[in-house]
């Protein structure tokens, strides 16, 4: 069966009607395009999932700092909380926010990371397959299958709105990640097309808005910390759809919806690092430090 990304629900219907994994279509589709066996293609996307492996494992280390010197160490400081048995949310929920900020923390120290679907947003689709594996015993082959299926998802929403921060703001960088995440998790939990749809749908629906407003323009402050925002969000989304819970908005439409807000958003809220968080006064004096402008001569 020809798969084509014009629409998740095509993708689930496909899914549905031949009795298989979202997944596994996705990969022979891939093949097929390629020009090149499923192998090979399985192969180039477990190398990616080990380059994600990689990043959380640097990034939970004590000792990671941003060339900006702005952020690093709250990874090891939120994982360190685990082993302490300080925290409050459980092994799997904590361990998966700690892993999102290792590899958003990585990023912003230059390491090497998987955009996924953005370098913003790097450490959201990571945390949560990864946290599947470790948390629930998950075997990485089916954790490096998922990805297929958060790809799928990714590509769905390129076509019919966006994944840049500068065209649609975070809720297309954060949102599409936690929405790709969540299908993941539905996934690798033996859900049902259906429950990856409404998956698909309450993350997007929850992330609707959302805007980017680097401080001094950099993948820093506050996106770190939305990406340990964003996995949550992906697992409470999953939580819901597996439990039986259905958006009442198809996830195609939340898509188009998130397009609307997007154009809608006033440039400053998307990337130029000139409003929301970025405009505040403390917002403001980071950037004036950090890049040397002295505020008595503007």
């Amino acid at each position: 069966m020809d798969l084509h990304y014009d629409t998740l629900e095509q993708l689930l219907e496909a899914a549905r009607v031949e009795d298989s994994t979202l997944s596994s279509l996705v990969l022979q589709q891939q093949a097929k395009e390629m020009e090149c066996s499923p192998q090979s293609v399985f192969e180039r996307m477990e190398h990616q999932y080990d380059v994600m492996t990689q990043a959380v494992h640097k990034g939970l280390e004590p000792g990671v700092i941003s060339n900006s010197g702005l952020t690093g160490g709250d990874a090891n400081r939120l994982a360190a909380s685990i082993s302490g048995n300080t925290h409050i949310c459980g092994d799997l929920f904590t361990g998966a926010l700690a892993r999102a900020m290792a590899v958003a923390e990585i990023n912003a120290a230059m390491g090497c990371i998987v955009a996924a679907p953005t370098a913003g947003s790097c450490g959201i689709l990571p945390a949560a397959v990864i946290t599947m594996q470790l948390e629930k015993g998950i075997s990485k082959k089916d954790c490096v299958m998922s990805l297929f299926t958060a790809s799928a998802v990714g590509m769905v929403i390129a076509k019919n709105a966006c994944l840049s921060g500068a065209q649609g703001g975070c809720q297309a960088e954060c949102g599409s990640a936690g929405a790709m995440a969540a299908a993941a998790i539905v996934e690798l939990a033996g859900g049902t097309p259906d429950m990856i749809g409404h998956a698909v749908a309450i993350a997007i629906k929850n992330t609707l808005g959302l805007v980017c407003d680097p401080v001094a323009g950099l993948v820093e402050i506050p996106c770190i910390k939305r990406n340990a925002s964003g996995v949550a969000n992906a697992f409470v989304a999953a939580e819901l759809a597996l439990a039986g819970i259905k958006s009442a908005i198809p996830a195609d439409e939340t898509i188009s919806a998130m397009k609307n807000v997007g154009d809608g958003m006033p440039s400053s809220l998307k990337e130029t690092g000139e409003g929301g968080l970025a405009g505040t006064p403390t917002g403001q004096r980071i950037y004036r430090q950090l890049f040397g402008i002295d505020c008595d001569k503007e």
